[in-house]
């Protein structure tokens, strides 16, 4: 009966050791498709060259359209923001996507004997990463261009995320449309219906922090993308598995 206790913790230390080996196999192959897409853009600079080109030219054609005082161009400078970083971001998901599937990329992921839940990751965090360097060029350029300063701190969260909550349901959404003929015209389609939450709350929780809002007034906006960045990575690690199968 005294040997009871060692063979009781022996096993819980296999299975300790054994979770922790998969955790690890799990987060590298996280960290290779987070690579491999970094090193393939880093190469070619298509997708970050095509999102900037676009964001820039939309912050242009605002600031000669909004002919505004100083007053009201900080009124509409979270609107212009998020507006600018939508459309960027879904040019980013769909050249993102489509690079993949018509390389065969894609097909050669899904072969991998992983988790399909970490493709979704990988790519993921992938598209959150090209989406967060066009940010970071276009918020100086904003600034500069629009007397505005928008390197607060609450600024910062909000668009992080933001960005998160849009890459994560744009990841899986463009997942799905990359296999209809039809992509660049459905993936818009899908997506900004169900982004409406995330951009209103986005835009309002943005324009309290320029505004000098009290933090009472912007923390339900802020507690809304929390909830729903949390809610909709949890759907997209449920269901990527049966959004890519043919």
């Amino acid at each position: 009966m005294s040997e009871v206790p060692p063979l009781v913790d022996f096993a819980e230390q296999k299975v300790e050791s054994r979770v922790d080996d998969s955790l690890r196999a799990y987060l590298r192959s996280i960290a290779a498709i987070v690579w491999k897409d970094l090193a393939a853009e880093f190469r070619s600079r298509e997708l970050i060259g095509a999102m900037l080109v676009f964001a820039a030219l939309v912050i242009l054609i605002f600031n000669f359209a909004l002919e505004l005082d100083i007053r009201t161009r900080e009124a509409v400078t979270s609107g212009v923001l998020w507006v600018t970083f939508a459309f960027a971001g879904t040019l980013g998901l769909n050249r993102s996507m489509a690079i993949e599937k018509d390389r065969g990329c894609l097909d050669g992921l899904l072969l991998v004997p992983v988790d399909r839940s970490a493709i979704f990751f990988g790519k993921a965090i992938g598209n959150l990463f090209f989406m967060l360097i066009v940010e970071a060029i276009i918020l100086p350029m904003y600034s500069v261009l629009y007397n505005v300063n928008l390197f607060q701190p609450g600024l910062i969260l909000v668009i992080l995320l933001g960005s998160i909550g849009y890459t994560a349901v744009g990841t899986l959404l463009a997942s799905m449309a990359v296999q209809a003929r039809t992509r660049d015209v459905l993936l818009p389609i899908l997506l900004f219906p169900v982004l409406i939450p995330l951009l209103l709350a986005a835009v309002k929780a943005s324009n309290g922090f320029l505004q000098g809002f009290e933090i009472v007034e912007i923390m339900p906006w802020v507690n809304i993308m929390i909830a729903y960045d949390v809610i909709f990575i949890a759907v997209a690690f449920m269901v990527f598995d049966y959004v890519v199968e043919e």
